[in-house]
């Protein structure tokens, strides 16, 4: 930022109820495609998904107090032990596996409000925080670039367009970046003949989504729940992520055992009822970083969106037909948004690189979380593989911890 013509940030939800709604949308809009490939891979139904979405993300609201700016999506962590228990046991035990995966957290929870979040917080120094969150963003890196290179100049014009919205406009147009590359990139696109709409023609109106009760075995619990062991300590990374995003400690108002709370009983009630395990997601992370709207409402009325495409099919459909390709574009900037706040983590820190202690324990984490590791822990009659972020913040605090400051 120029320091001779500095930014004034509007709180634009505070200027009437269109403009709320919009920046809500966009953040709807944001985390659509990554809602629904989990089970597009998993065979769980997209509705139900959507609509779970949308209903945990409320509840981890009112549980967080209504401050933490976050919406909750599907789980990508629990895609292969779905996998493998719908194989075995069918798909209703995989998510009574999930639901046992959301108490552990309020397990974690209640040791968090127990022995409070500073004992917590204290494995956590921004010398492991920093490098943490720019593996958030940077982990994502190649299915933004996966899904760019669908269709390369498509995804230029939804790069470019959130590029131009962000440096050259004024006002409100310059906080939804992400919306008008999205809309205006599709008009292009169907301009073009890239969309298909056969899939929105045969799609219903309305619809009920198709839930599934969970149903409970111990082989298959003990497949799926002890992977809350490692996305908690994501989940601790995402709140950190969120939290340097806009500035404000989550960790302690309104408390990292409330963020672990709402994200544990939003992945139990998903599961219970036929959705994936739910987590907070940085694609609405780096809109955030992006447009600097940190009001949580908008993370609402995205819920509120989720929960009516999972009851519009039609609605659904549609959006569906964006170009992956065009939200690959778009995602090169919010992805990099979040490792540049973990470089700002760093730096506003003054975390010292000359250090060769600070120097190893950052460069572990970057590559043990980056360069695809999975350490296979056995656990009664399946195991569980500790890898990406959570391997890499794990030897991070390990380091941390052992080596000498001095």
């Amino acid at each position: 930022m120029d320091s001779q013509h500095p930014q004034e940030v509007v709180d634009y939800t505070k200027q009437g109820l269109p403009q709320t709604i919009i920046l809500g949308l966009q953040h709807g809009f944001t985390m659509f495609g990554a809602t629904v490939l989990v089970p597009i891979i998993t065979g769980l139904d997209i509705s139900v998904a959507l609509f779970m979405a949308g209903v945990g993300t409320l509840l981890f609201h009112f549980v967080t107090k209504n401050k933490v700016p976050a919406f909750l999506g599907s789980s990508f962590a629990f895609i292969a032990p779905i996998l493998l228990v719908a194989d075995k046991f069918g798909i209703p035990y995989a998510l009574g596996g999930i639901v046992a995966a959301g108490l552990i957290y309020l397990l974690f929870s209640f040791l968090v409000s127990h022995f409070g979040p500073e004992k917590v917080i204290a494995f956590f120094p921004p010398v492991v925080t920093g490098p943490v969150i720019m593996v958030i963003g940077l982990k994502l890196a190649p299915t933004a670039i996966g899904m760019a290179s669908e269709n390369w100049w498509i995804a230029l014009v939804g790069f470019v367009i959130v590029v131009l919205v962000s440096s050259y406009t004024r006002g409100f147009l310059k906080v939804i970046p992400v919306l008008l590359g999205i809309v205006i990139g599709y008009i292009v696109a169907i301009i073009f003949g890239l969309v298909d709409f056969t899939s929105v023609a045969e799609a219903k109106w309305l619809g009920f989504p198709q839930f599934t009760i969970a149903k409970f075995n111990w082989n298959a619990i003990m497949i799926v729940a002890p992977v809350a062991l490692v996305t908690v300590i994501e989940h601790i990374g995402d709140v950190l992520a969120i939290g340097a995003t806009a500035e404000k400690d989550f960790v302690k108002n309104p408390g990292l055992h409330r963020t672990l709370l709402g994200d544990g009983l939003a992945t139990s009630v998903s599961a219970f009822f036929g959705g994936p395990a739910n987590t907070t997601y940085s694609e609405n992370t780096g809109v955030l970083a992006l447009t600097k709207v940190y009001n949580p409402i908008v993370m609402r009325i995205a819920a509120v969106f989720a929960i009516i495409i999972g009851l519009v099919p039609k609605l659904g459909a549609i959006i569906a037909t964006i170009p992956g390709a065009l939200i690959g574009g778009i995602s090169i900037i919010l992805f990099g948004m979040i490792a540049a706040v973990g470089v700002r983590t760093v730096v506003e820190n003054k975390v010292n690189l000359e250090k060769s202690r600070n120097l190893i324990i950052a460069a572990t984490i970057l590559i043990l979380s980056l360069g695809g590791v999975s350490i296979p822990i056995p656990l009664g009659n399946g195991q569980i593989e500790i890898e990406g972020m959570a391997l890499g913040a794990l030897v991070g605090i390990i380091l941390n911890k052992v080596m000498p400051n001095e």
